[in-house]
């Protein structure tokens, strides 16, 4: 998306569940730097890093009283690591207001998970200027409930569990391939084989080079697990 017009800024309020005084700010928190002559995310991400960081750690002091510094810090960096802020971005549903060059859209640029956590941390920093913090906690305590249920093993994305399975058992790490491309610029179809030497193979499509990196890494994680334990 290039244009982010009245209705759709309106929609991405509603998927964020808050209402924004000066709508400008999420904008410029969904707008990517590659999209020249507009305020983009990355101061936004900086001031939203800060403040998802305080509010964690202040919500961790609080939900473990008993708890030793070093697994409070365990739990913190799983909460605010880049791979639970992209799972948090994609339930959310804000990739497609995402905007950016035409060029960076069609790489799935807006898809990427470092792109979904930083667009993740500008919008907390945008609803932190237009209301204050208590919407900000608010914002954080509703979206990251089920994180921190889930403990420091939530969200890991399967490029990151297939890493972590090779390096666990002393194998090279993954290696990707591009095999195939079909269909037009504006709808390609792109096909990857994920290989780890002495375990396996594994392909899979999809509409971007990383969609189908991560579901390679699925298939294979899948034909693993017979003998994985993660």
């Amino acid at each position: 998306m290039t244009i982010l017009d009245e209705d759709s800024l309106r929609r991405a309020q509603d998927l964020l569940g808050y209402g924004f005084d000066q709508p400008d700010l999420l904008a410029a928190a969904l707008t990517h730097p590659s999209l020249g002559g507009a305020p983009n995310y990355q101061r936004l991400e900086f001031l939203g890093d800060r403040v998802l960081g305080l509010v964690i750690s202040h919500w961790l002091y609080e939900t473990y009283p008993d708890e030793a510094e070093g697994k409070l810090n365990r739990r913190f960096t799983a909460l605010v690591r880049k791979e639970t802020l992209a799972h948090i971005a994609l339930a959310l549903g804000l990739a497609p207001f995402i905007r950016l060059e035409a060029g960076a859209q069609a790489e799935g640029t807006h898809e990427a998970p470092g792109v979904l956590a930083d667009i993740c941390e500008a919008v907390i920093g945008a609803i932190y200027l237009d209301g204050g913090l208590a919407p900000a906690q608010h914002f954080i305590k509703t979206h990251w409930s089920a994180s921190m249920k889930n403990g420091p093993q939530a969200y890991r994305d399967a490029k990151t569990a297939l890493q972590e399975w090779a390096q666990g058992r002393g194998l090279p790490l993954p290696c990707y391939q591009l095999v195939g491309r079909t269909g037009p610029d504006h709808n390609p179809k792109f096909e990857i084989e994920v290989s780890v030497k002495e375990a396996g193979t594994a392909r899979a499509h999809g509409p971007s080079k990383r969609q189908a990196e991560q579901q390679a890494a699925t298939h294979l994680l899948e034909k693993l697990a017979p003998e994985r334990d993660i």
